[in-house]
């Protein structure tokens, strides 16, 4: 729904209607995924200027789609939504990316996560260390084949 909005900006309820009629996700799952997509549009500035601040070199209108709303929707759970804690949401945030983007859109995304966790006192549990790196490598590899 964020890559919706960020490409053809309609009013949420509007997407949400959309989004019920077409998906086959369960209510829980629906509503979670709503929660997500309206606290991102209405913290959009504070988000967008977090993600500024630590993509070095990259302007927000420059990423891909792809990663920005990725981004964009760990930034709001790292920062808003406390209760998943920063290296799930860092994980899952670079499995999204890394599914529906390029080859580099799991580093990067990453990159940037982990110094926003830093800078929001998440601690060292953010982020993919050098084992989980080897285990991501090692699952990619095996779907290659």
């Amino acid at each position: 729904m964020l890559f919706h909005l960020d490409a053809n900006p309609v009013e949420l309820d509007e997407l949400f209607a959309g989004f019920r009629k077409e998906s086959r996700a369960s209510g829980r799952a629906r509503d979670f995924a709503e929660a997500l997509v309206r606290g991102v549009a209405a913290n959009m500035r504070e988000i967008d200027g977090m993600i500024s601040r630590h993509a070095k070199h990259w302007r927000l209108s420059r990423m891909g789609s792809v990663e920005r709303n990725v981004l964009r929707m760990a930034v709001y759970e790292m920062i808003h939504q406390r209760d998943t804690p920063p290296a799930v949401v860092i994980n899952e945030a670079v499995d999204i990316a890394k599914y529906f983007g390029t080859d580099e859109s799991g580093r990067f995304v990453n990159g940037i996560l982990d110094t926003i966790r830093r800078e929001a006192g998440g601690g060292s549990e953010g982020g993919s260390g050098p084992d989980e790196r080897a285990a991501d490598s090692e699952r990619d590899a095996a779907r290659d084949r």
